[in-house]
């Protein structure tokens, strides 16, 4: 990256410096990936012929053995090559940002997004801006995967329509969205996930327990403004400053617009009144399928509406493509079929690096699965952690920082927690702590290091989003770029819960206890 360093650096933007230089030291992230899965085939041949096995603590496979399984035998080539299309395909990011952006891809070529942005920003105070892209992150979770593909890199437009480094708005929102995973105001997808999976683990010790979705809602409601104050004072006090002048010699020229900071004219002003018309008439019918008990986009029977979170990037592909169009066709930039789908190829088209970071990412991902080397490391650090036996309130110091560790090779939020919920929710139980209060703990831990691990399924993507602002960004770049918000963001939140929980006594959600009463 070319930037015009300030003339004094401090000693932790020199450390950022040195995690950024050493970060950058690794190769592509293609070319990593691709190394990273070769690897994993030789280390399950090596650990596989050791032998190594752990105990599966999960509920229902007590006396089993999970053992290392080795992919360099027959068994195993035969696995690597007959799946290898289908380790690719069935990758849960890939379909849900390629469907996304289809819509989004409309709204881009149309106009619309970049009116959008002019309108919102061009006479806000630049702080306020920063605030209200990482709390829209947070939130943005509700809407499961909406953040990563939409606000991150609407945030980089926002911030260089406003004159600052886009990478830096880029940052502001992945910390909101990722670093925040767990702080909403609503309750999202992964809640019921998790309590589910606590309510089977807390079940080991007391076989009536119930968890339910709302377990960790107050916690996480006085967290989401928490997240928001620490990833806006890290954005300005910290990134920005790093970062330094933005220099868009090295970006993509399709991002840059000379139209950035021109005031609306009149038709802009009339399209975008026809697109916000359109999304209310999306947003009457999703509340015509999904408010009604009876409606269709509730599970029959029970009124659940899982079926309306199962249909979020659906959503967001019809919002977008529908309100782009409405767009274009008032302002002239859309006028038929032909236009719309110039619109989904050339958004299409800007993802060819991350799909091809995908692929090897997928096989990796898959091979690190077959062995059962990802869950033999939790299981064995998770046993580490026990056997020290802490005992009092200072044992979540220790269970926190390890949740975090673990989220650096697992980084799915509920294959993590159901290796180690077995393990810690009927430990802490056994001393006397609640199995919500120890959720609680655990979405901490995994929430800080989401931004900083490229395990996380949408790392990849946002490398991609960056590398238009800047070809040369890399791995160790973005690692350095939001350590300090996942630092700061561990420090702060394990503050906030003593606080909460010890300090003043508040429960972490309705009915939530936070102590289990061994008799």
């Amino acid at each position: 990256m070319s930037n015009q360093n300030p003339p004094h650096r401090g000693a932790f933007t020199r450390f950022l410096d040195t995690v950024e230089w050493l970060g950058n030291l690794l190769p592509h992230p293609v070319t990593l990936f691709a190394v990273l899965a070769t690897a994993m085939v030789f280390l399950s041949g090596l650990f596989g012929a050791m032998g190594l096995s752990v105990a599966d603590p999960r509920p229902g496979n007590e006396g089993v053995m999970i053992e290392a399984v080795s992919l360099m035998n027959a068994e195993g080539v035969r696995m690597i090559l007959g799946n290898l299309v289908d380790n690719f395909v069935n990758f849960a990011p890939l379909g849900v940002v390629l469907v996304a952006m289809l819509g989004v891809g409309v709204a881009e070529k149309s106009g619309l997004l970049s009116a959008l942005v002019r309108g919102i920003v061009l006479n806000a105070p630049r702080h306020v801006v920063t605030v209200a892209i990482v709390f829209a992150g947070a939130i943005s979770n509700t809407a499961s995967e909406m953040g990563y593909v939409v606000l991150v890199p609407l945030a980089g437009a926002i911030f260089l329509a406003l004159g600052r480094h886009p990478l830096a708005g880029m940052a502001a929102a992945f910390a909101g969205v990722s670093g925040g995973y767990s702080a909403n105001l609503l309750i999202g997808t992964v809640d019921p996930l998790l309590a589910g999976i606590t309510q089977e683990a807390a079940r080991l010790i007391d076989p009536t327990y119930s968890v339910y979705a709302t377990a960790n809602w107050y916690f996480m409601i006085v967290s989401t403004f928490l997240v928001t104050a620490i990833g806006a004072l890290v954005t300005i006090y910290v990134v920005e400053p790093k970062l330094g002048e933005y220099d868009p010699s090295n970006a993509d020229p399709s991002i840059l617009d000379d139209r950035a900071m021109e005031p609306l004219s009149a038709s802009e002003k009339k399209g975008l009144s026809r697109a916000g018309l359109a999304a209310l008439g999306v947003f009457g019918l999703i509340a015509f399928l999904a408010v009604p008990e009876t409606g269709v986009l509730r599970e029959p029977g029970t009124g659940s509406p899982k079926p309306f979170f199962s249909s979020i990037v659906a959503w967001i592909f019809i919002f977008f493509l529908t309100t782009g169009f409405a767009y274009g066709k008032t302002v002239g930039t859309m006028r038929n079929d032909r236009d719309m789908i110039d619109g989904m190829a050339s958004a299409i088209a800007t993802l060819s690096l991350y799909v091809t970071l995908v692929f090897f990412a997928a096989q990796f991902v898959a091979f690190f699965g077959w062995s059962n080397l990802g869950v033999i490391t939790a299981v064995l650090g998770a046993d580490f952690l026990q056997n020290i036996g802490l005992t009092g309130p200072i044992v979540f110091v220790f269970f926190i920082l390890m949740c975090a560790g673990v989220n650096l090779m697992l980084g799915s939020a509920s294959a993590q927690w159901a290796v180690t919920a077995p393990i810690f929710v009927p430990m802490l139980m056994l001393i006397g702590y609640a199995p919500e209060l120890i959720q609680a703990a655990y979405r901490i831990g995994d929430s800080t290091t989401n931004i900083i691990t490229p395990m996380m399924s949408y790392f990849g993507l946002i490398l991609a989003w960056a590398a238009r602002y800047n070809k040369q960004f890399g791995i160790g770049t973005l690692m350095a770029t939001m350590l300090p918000y996942s630092m700061f963001f561990l420090l702060t939140w394990m503050g906030l819960f003593y606080l909460w929980v010890f300090v003043l006594g508040m429960p972490v959600g309705p009915g939530a206890p936070t102590y289990y009463n061994l008799g």
